[in-house]
């Protein structure tokens, strides 16, 4: 009885930490996604005020760009701070420079405010 008690006991410890560190592993993830997506935001925002310092007034981009400039604009800091594998880096060359592409693309579209 009293194997059956200390071997429930343990059992049910272990599940209870494992729980916890699960759920503390979540949230060390959540704090590092919350990082990214703050960092990415603060440099979309820089991006489209420099953008629109460079257009005149009725032309600025919208707000719906930061988010697509912030992640595009850390991935390329990313890629600037760190030195990649040289086949990683070609890849992530090409997406970055297929990004800035469209980028560039969609500003122009919405500038001359073609649908």
């Amino acid at each position: 009885m009293t194997r059956g008690l200390v071997l429930g006991l343990a059992l049910a410890l272990t599940v209870g930490v494992g729980a916890c560190a699960q759920e503390a592993g979540q949230d060390v993830a959540d704090r590092v996604l919350l990082f990214v997506q703050s960092a990415a935001e603060l440099i979309g925002e820089s991006l489209v005020r420099l953008v629109n310092l460079v257009l005149p007034e009725a032309r600025e981009i919208g707000s719906d760009l930061v988010q697509p400039l912030g992640y595009l604009g850390l991935t390329t800091l990313v890629l600037l701070l760190f030195g990649l594998i040289a086949a990683a880096r070609k890849v992530i060359w090409i997406i970055v420079v297929v990004g800035w592409v469209l980028l560039v693309v969609r500003i122009v579209l919405d500038v001359l405010r073609i649908s």
